[in-house]
């Protein structure tokens, strides 16, 4: 890709801030990738703010819900996404924080029960054990994963 102008390379993010919801540290990486200086992508960035086509707490609120809802992810994944993208910590608890306790356990159980029908014969402890770490790769903390294994196994 050529190096673009500072001007071509701020209406480019602006298009691509506009189609979906972007974080700082989304920009800065293509502007740095378009091959402009710091100084340059700082500019953009800055003016991508003051216009409101990046908003961090935006990006944040749409990133935990989309993450829940369409790839049944839980809270400690969610939450290391979003420090990977550079999210100050405040705006990820509060985004976080907007999480019905509700929706995320019925989540969690459709999760676990979807599991739990492709796991082969396996005996009631090593099912137990397995839907655990399962749910426990997707980001779901022990002590919910626990509460609705109980429920699960208790119905069964």
């Amino acid at each position: 890709m050529k190096p673009a102008n500072e001007s071509e390379m701020l209406n480019r993010m602006a298009a691509y801030c506009s189609a979906v919801e972007r974080c700082v540290s989304d920009v800065r990486k293509k502007v740095a990738d378009a091959g402009l200086t710091a100084e340059a992508g700082e500019r953009i960035t800055a003016a991508l703010l003051k216009a409101k086509f990046i908003d961090e707490q935006r990006f944040a609120r749409s990133f935990v819900h989309d993450k829940l809802r369409l790839n049944n992810w839980g809270r400690i994944k969610i939450a290391y996404e979003l420090r990977c993208r550079n999210i100050p910590p405040d705006i990820c608890s509060d985004a976080l924080g907007e999480i019905d306790e509700q929706d995320y356990m019925s989540i969690l159980l459709s999760v676990l029960e979807k599991k739990k029908k492709s796991l082969h014969r396996e005996n009631e402890r090593e099912a137990f054990a397995k839907l655990l770490r399962f749910a426990a790769g997707r980001g779901f903390e022990n002590s919910e994963t626990v509460r609705c294994l109980n429920q699960l196994f208790r119905s069964t």
